[in-house]
Order: C-alpha cells, then sequence, then structure tokens
C-alpha cells in the first residue's frame, strides 16, 4: 500500500511511534505524507553546477546513511523476535483478562449505588412532581377565574354597547379562554367555551343592527333610530377583534345595503337600465361614494377599504348588466365605443382617485373576501368588439379603394411621382416624394386605431385589431405596390420595342423605397404593440412574414429596373449580334455599338442613384445590372458565330476593345467610395476576366491541335467535352476536324487530373434567343414574391438557359426559377462512342 493511500490520522500515528520530526527541519526522508519529492531532495544536495563536483562525497554519505538504516531494521527486527515470545503473549492475555473482570466488577457496583440512591430519593421526586401539578392546577383555577369574571363584566358591556371597553374586554376573553382549548373534556370548561360562543353571536347581532341603524338613518332620516358615529367607530374595534371573517361579512352587509338602490333603479329592463343610460350609472356610484365618505365612510378604519369594496360591488353587477345587454342589443360600432369609452373613462377615475391601477383594487378586495377575483367592467365589451374590428376593417378597405384599382399614382395636391410638388402661388420647387403618400397614411391609420384600442382593451380585441394590421400589410404590398409595378394594357411594351421609360424607373424607385419604409414601420408596429398587449398574447404578435413580403416587392421593384435597363440596352447587342466578325481586316477602334451602349446603360441607371433613399438596394441593383450586361455581351457575342480563324484575331482585338470599354464603364458607374463597392468591383473583374479568356481561346488557330487544347485548358482550366464543343461550336470549326480535335481532347485531358469538371462555360447557351429577355423571363414587372440572385461573385452565364435538342448536356436553362431540358451536343452519340472504343484512326 502506498502512503498516499493511508488515512491522515493513521500516518500522524506511524510518525509519533516512530518518533520522526515533523516541520521545515525535518529530514525530508523522513517525510510520510504525499508532499515528498525526490527532485527536492536533489535540488537541496546539488544546488547549482559546483556542486556536482562533490558528487562522490554526497555518494559515499547517502550509502553511510543506507547501511545505519539497514542496522536500525535488523536490531528493530530482533527486537520483535524477542517480544513475539509465545510465554509473554500468554502473560499479557492473561492481565488483559483480569483488567476486563475488574471493570465488570466496578460496573456491577455502580448499578447498585444507583438503586440505591433511586429509593433513598423517590419520596423526594413525588413531592416535586405534586408540587409542580399543584402550582400549574393553582395557575389554571385562577386563569379560570378571570376568565369568568371578564366574562360576567363582557356581558355587562354588551348589554350598554360600551364597545371600546367591549373590544378590549373580549380581546383578553379570546386570549385566556385559548389557554383551555385542551380542556374540553371538562363541563365546566365546556360550558363557559359554549358561553364566550354564544355571547360573540349576541356581539354580532347587536353589530349587525347598529349597522343597519347606522345606513337606515341615512336613508329615512329617523332621528330615533340614529346611532352615534363614535359609537359605530367603536363598534370596528370590536368586528376586528372578533376576526376578518366577521369584518369581511360586516363590509359585504353593508356594500349590500348601500347598492341595494342601484339594483332596483338600474334593472335591465328598465329604461334607466338600458346602454344609452350607462353615464347615469356611473354618475349613481360617485354620489354615492362621495355620500359614502362624508357620512357613513368616516366611521370605518381606512384599512377597511369600505369605499374599494363598495367599487368591486358595483363593478360587478356593473358588469353582468352590461354584458346582457350587450348580448341582446343590436350594436354598431359607434354606440359601443361611446360606452366603452365611458367604462373605461369611469375606471381610470377610480384608479386615478385612490392612486392604484383598477385591477388592482379589484385583487385587494377579492382576496380580502377569499373569492375570485372579478373581471373589470370594460371586460364585458371584449367579446363584442368584433363590431370594432369590422369597422376598422371596412374602413381601411375604403381608404385603400383607389389604390388598389390601379397603378399607385399621386394625385394634386399631392406630390407626383414624377418628381417635386410645386405651390401655385410662389412657384417654389419642394422636395421630390420619397414613399408613396398611401404608405403613410396607412400607418397613421394604424396608430390612431392601435391607440384607440389600446384604450379601451388590451386584450384579444387588441391582438384581432394587429391581425388585422397584418392582413391589410399584405393586400397593400401585393394589390398596391406590386400592382403598381404592372404596366397598364395600353402600354404594354412588346420584345422587339425599345427605348427607355423613365416614368416606369421612378415609379419601381419610389415603390422601392415605400417597400422599405413598410417593413421597417412593421418592424416599429410589432414592438408598441407588445408593449401594450397582456402577456398572454406578447408571443403571438409577430410582422415577420408581412416583412419579408415587403422585401420580396422590393425584389419585384429591382426586376423592374433591370428589365428597363435590358430593353435600353438591346438596340446596341442586336447590332453587336450582327457584326461580321470574318470580314473585319483592321482594328481602329472599339465598335460603334459600344458607345450606344454605354450611353443607353448610363440612362437606365443614372436616374436610379438619387431616387432610391437606402444605399444597399442601390449597391444590390448594380451587381445585377452589370451581371445582365455581361451576360447580354456574351449572347450576343454566342449570336455572332462563328468566329473563324480568317479575322478572328482582328475580332478578338476588336471585342476585347469593346470588353475593356463596357469594363471601364461598369467600374464607373457605381461612382461610390472603392471599400464600399469592393464586392462590386471583384465581380465585374472576374466576369470580364472569364470573357477574355473565352475571346482569347477562341482567337486561337486549331493547328497545331495540341498547343490549341493546351491554350483551352490554361485559360478554361477544365476537362469539359462538352464545353470543348462549344469553342469548336464558336469558332465554326467543320464537324470532320471537330471529331480529330475532339479525340485528341479526350487522349491529352484524360491524364491531367489537376482540370476540373466544368467551368463558367457550363452554363454558356449556345443558342439564346435574338431577343432574350434575361430579366422578362423571371416573373415579369410584377411579380410579387420574386428575388434576383446576387451574380457579382458568380459566373456570368450562371443566369443563362441553354435551348436545343442534340448533343451532351451542357447547363440546364432556367426559366421562372425551373431548370429545363438540358442541351445535346451530338447528334450522333452511337457514332461517338464507337469512335472512343476504337480509338482515333
Amino acid at each position: 500500500m502506498y502512503h498516499d493511500e493511508l488515512p491522515p490520522e493513521v500516518v500522524v500515528a506511524i510518525e509519533r511511534v516512530l518518533e520522526l520530526k515533523t516541520g521545515p527541519d525535518a529530514d525530508p526522508l523522513d517525510v510520510l505524507s504525499h508532499d515528498f519529492s525526490c527532485i527536492e531532495i536533489l535540488n537541496g544536495y546539488f544546488p547549482d553546477e559546483a556542486s556536482l563536483a562533490h558528487i562522490s562525497s554526497v555518494q559515499a554519505t547517502l550509502i553511510e546513511s543506507q547501511h545505519e538504516l539497514e542496522r536500525e531494521i535488523q536490531a528493530l527486527q530482533e527486537e520483535l523476535k524477542q517480544n513475539q515470545d509465545p510465554a509473554r503473549m500468554q502473560l499479557i492475555q492473561e492481565m488483559i483478562s483480569d483488567l476486563f473482570g475488574q471493570m465488570s466488577r466496578i460496573r456491577e457496583k455502580a448499578t447498585e449505588s444507583e438503586a440505591v440512591v433511586r429509593n433513598i430519593t423517590k419520596d423526594i421526586q413525588v413531592l416535586d412532581l405534586a408540587k409542580k401539578n399543584l402550582i400549574h392546577s393553582m395557575t389554571t383555577l385562577k386563569r379560570l377565574q378571570m376568565l369568568a369574571n371578564a366574562l360576567t363584566q363582557l356581558e355587562d358591556l354588551v348589554k350598554d354597547k360600551k364597545y371600546a371597553e367591549v373590544a378590549q374586554t373580549l380581546d383578553a376573553v379570546k386570549q385566556i379562554s385559548a389557554s383551555f382549548k385542551q380542556y374540553m373534556s371538562v363541563q365546566r370548561i365546556s360550558q363557559i367555551w359554549k358561553r364566550i360562543q354564544d355571547l360573540q353571536g349576541e356581539i354580532r347581532t347587536c353589530l349587525d343592527q347598529d349597522f343597519d341603524a347606522l345606513q337606515n338613518s341615512s336613508y329615512l332620516q329617523d332621528p330615533s333610530k340614529s346611532v352615534k358615529p363614535s359609537a359605530i367607530a367603536d363598534a370596528c374595534l370590536v368586528v376586528d377583534v372578533l376576526g376578518p371573517e366577521v369584518r369581511t361579512h360586516v363590509i359585504e352587509r353593508y356594500v349590500a345595503i348601500e347598492l341595494k338602490e342601484y339594483r332596483r333603479i338600474f334593472r335591465t329592463n328598465d329604461e334607466a337600465g338600458q346602454l344609452d343610460n350607462i353615464s347615469r350609472r356611473f354618475a349613481w356610484f360617485r354620489r354615492l361614494l362621495q355620500t359614502h365618505e362624508v357620512e357613513q365612510g368616516r366611521v370605518f378604519p381606512a384599512e377597511w377599504k369600505v369605499g374599494w369594496h363598495l367599487l368591486a360591488k358595483f363593478s360587478d353587477i356593473t358588469r353582468d348588466d352590461i354584458a346582457a345587454l350587450l348580448s341582446k342589443a343590436s350594436l354598431n360600432v359607434k354606440a359601443l365605443l361611446d360606452n366603452l369609452q365611458l367604462a373605461a373613462e369611469f375606471e381610470a377615475s377610480m384608479a386615478k382617485k385612490w392612486a392604484t391601477p383598477f385591477q388592482e383594487i379589484l385583487h385587494v378586495t377579492a382576496a380580502a373576501a377569499h373569492s375570485a377575483t372579478p373581471k373589470s367592467i370594460t371586460s364585458a365589451f371584449d367579446p363584442h368588439m368584433g363590431v370594432f374590428v369590422d369597422a376598422q376593417d371596412k374602413a381601411l378597405a375604403d381608404m385603400l379603394a383607389p389604390h388598389r384599382k390601379g397603378r399607385a399614382v399621386v394625385k394634386s395636391p399631392r406630390p407626383s411621382i414624377d418628381g417635386e410638388q410645386t405651390n401655385p402661388e410662389d412657384g417654389e420647387e419642394k422636395a421630390p416624394i420619397v414613399v408613396l403618400p398611401s404608405s403613410m397614411e396607412l400607418f397613421y391609420f394604424y396608430r390612431q386605431s392601435l391607440e384607440q384600442c389600446a384604450k379601451l382593451s388590451t386584450g384579444k380585441p387588441l391582438f384581432d385589431l394587429c391581425n388585422l394590421h397584418r392582413k391589410w400589410l399584405r393586400i397593400y404590398a401585393e394589390e398596391v405596390l406590386v400592382n403598381s409595378l404592372k404596366r397598364p394594357a395600353v402600354l404594354v411594351r412588346k420584345s422587339t420595342e425599345s427605348g427607355l421609360e423613365v416614368g416606369e424607373i421612378k415609379q419601381a424607385c419610389l415603390v422601392i423605397n415605400t417597400a422599405d419604409y413598410c417593413q421597417a414601420t412593421a418592424l416599429a408596429l410589432e414592438e408598441n404593440i407588445r408593449g401594450k398587449i397582456n402577456e398572454e398574447f406578447k408571443e403571438k404578435i409577430s410582422f415577420q412574414a408581412e416583412r419579408d413580403q415587403f422585401v420580396s416587392v422590393i425584389s419585384a421593384a429591382i426586376i423592374v429596373l433591370l428589365r428597363e435597363l435590358e430593353f435600353a440596352c438591346e438596340p446596341a447587342f442586336s447590332a453587336m449580334s450582327r457584326s461580321a466578325w470574318s470580314s473585319l481586316k483592321q482594328v481602329t477602334g472599339q465598335s460603334a455599338y459600344v458607345s450606344d451602349l454605354i450611353t443607353a446603360a448610363e440612362l437606365a441607371i443614372e436616374p436610379v442613384k438619387p431616387l432610391v433613399e437606402q444605399k444597399k438596394y442601390w449597391k444590390n441593383f448594380m451587381d445585377k445590372a452589370a451581371s445582365l450586361i455581361l451576360i447580354k455581351f456574351t449572347n450576343a457575342l454566342v449570336r455572332s458565330r462563328p468566329l473563324r480563324e480568317i479575322g478572328a484575331e482582328q475580332a478578338r482585338f476588336r471585342l476585347s476593345i469593346d470588353l475593356q470599354a463596357v469594363k471601364v464603364f461598369l467600374e464607373k458607374m457605381p461612382a461610390e467610395p472603392l471599400e464600399s463597392m469592393q464586392s462590386y468591383s471583384r465581380g465585374v473583374k472576374k466576369n470580364t476576366s472569364q470573357l477574355e479568356a473565352l475571346l482569347k481561346v477562341i482567337s486561337t488557330p486549331v493547328e497545331p491541335a495540341a498547343g490549341f487544347i493546351l491554350i483551352y485548358t490554361l485559360s478554361i482550366q477544365d476537362a469539359s467535352f462538352s464545353n470543348f464543343q462549344k469553342i469548336l461550336d464558336l469558332k465554326g470549326t467543320p464537324r470532320v476536324d471537330q471529331n480529330n480535335l475532339l479525340d485528341s481532347f479526350l487522349t491529352i485531358t484524360s491524364t491531367n487530373d489537376e482540370l476540373q469538371s466544368t467551368s463558367f462555360l457550363s452554363s454558356l447557351d449556345m443558342d439564346p434567343a435574338p431577343t432574350s429577355q434575361l430579366v422578362g423571363n423571371l416573373a415579369g414587372a410584377g411579380g410579387s414574391r420574386t428575388t434576383l440572385p446576387m451574380p457579382s461573385e458568380a459566373s456570368i452565364f450562371s443566369n443563362l438557359t441553354s435551348p436545343g435538342q442534340s448533343g451532351p448536356p451542357t447547363g440546364g436553362s432556367i426559366v421562372d426559377g425551373r431548370v429545363g431540358d438540358q442541351r445535346q451536343v451530338f447528334s450522333d452519340f452511337r457514332r461517338f462512342v464507337a469512335r472512343v472504343t476504337s480509338g482515333p484512326q
């Protein structure tokens, strides 16, 4: 067993037996605890490098210590053998046996002595017990006498109705009688206890009579039956002594008598009790409360809160009456809100009067009476607040009806979409409109209805109103904002037309700003409702779906801007697609269509920036616009094929110059600081570099084949058979020559494991439509819930479609977000397989 497995007390005992020293002066080799460290001992022997020279002397000292320990161990072993002598051990055992015998005899003598002492003191113990019982009996009899005297005195005081003395005496009687509960089996005490209970009943009867007399004297004005207020104040002290149940009984009896006349006057089948007289109910109670505070209420202790109990009972009766009337009445929203407003104002006035929330007053009175907390008066209107919500629904429908019928335009005297509002009197120009006024009107209406409803109810009616707000936000997004992006039937532009619609651009920018304003304000509206509504509904309040819908509207508006950009640039790209590159003899500069393209793009892009409030949407639009222009450039290049080797080098130079001009234009177009448009710049550079690589491969001669394939693999960096086929189609390589090139391509790339299986050419469309509308195919101008991808970091070919019905797959057709049929490059796939398996011929 290791030393660290021994208990600490065992280690201490061993150290004591072996007389081992402890402390800082102890020999480290004598330590039995787990703190032993051989490294510290070695450091003690050899504190520095110079001490290593004495290693032989230290070793000799250690050997001498070892020999000394061995001699000591041998001596101890010899001593142990002597102590283990059998005769000596037998002697020790006999001595231990004698010792146990002596202890047994001592124990017997002690027991006998204890019995003698107990016998001597037995009589004394009996006398002590008798004395204790006698003292307790005398004390109990004295208390019983005091109780009887106090009870007799209490009876006399009750007859004289001296309530102040009755309160003190009754309190003393109850305290003394509490000590006799354990003696109820004694007949005399049982009789006294019954007498006390009967006397308390008599006191309660007298109190009821006097409290009734106090109220009757007020109503009947009978001086002969009046009771002095001081006597009632003393009677309240007696009630407190009798207990909280009696206090509750007195208060409820008082409240019932006070409100008896209210029940008679305002019965629901009488005229005074109808809904149109609800204000008279509150006026009647205010008069009652004023009379109570001036007259009867002054005799009650303040801690009784009798006024609160009057209010709670009045609210309970009134709520039940109003609920019954509302269930029978044919309600209109004005009558409902007027009556609800009266009830809410009454509750607010009562809460202000006592500086306590109305619901807390009801809770305190219910706790005192040990009953369920009653509901407020306004809660009777909650089941019928659907009338209010329906009225808000109709008001919203009427307010948005003009905007839902057609495009969301701004009519005089409001600012127009086309720009600024002008004052006809002074001719001064005001700030241009930023968002549609209808959106501000909508949220202003929301705020008004929310504040109105929150003043009346913060429960389910407010939750229903929240759902109504969500419904109309969705309608506004779909039927106002999205519809405003759709072109009227008379203005629908055909795909073959061109030109720029500045009104469409301004309208789309206005929709972007409005949708952004709506989604931001919807978040503030959600937080406002959460702050007002009851806890049970807080977690159910969410406008996230509606905010997402407005973000989708923003995407649809950006699509409209891209559509206008596409139509504006279409003539330039059409001219590019008709270029005869093979007849190009000399390159003197950029093509004529480039200037037209840049001019058209500037006209479509420049108006957007000052009209869009949030710059993040401007950046998003620029990312998509750059991608669109480069995609259209690529499509025009594909449509202008073949780029045969005759004139291919000149064509490449011309196209490179054109592409460089477009690149410079795209890089300068955002007019934003470099750090805020880094992703845009990276996307433009990446996409243009891919086009430059494509032009380089196209202009490279196919002979020698190995050199051409090397240029392809270095520039395109893939081993895709179909992508190589696309390059040959763009070059217009004859079908016979293509077969040999394809065989060589397979042979060379099959041994190069560093090449990828796909590249940016994988999504290149080899048969783009003559008037390809990349934006128009994405759900149209007014399509809702349409979000364009962010192409700045992706390939410029990622959105291209691929029609065609022959050859291996070259990429999917993306139309309306769906992947269409894939194109097959080779018309005779069996012949291709046969050539691959048989090898080149």
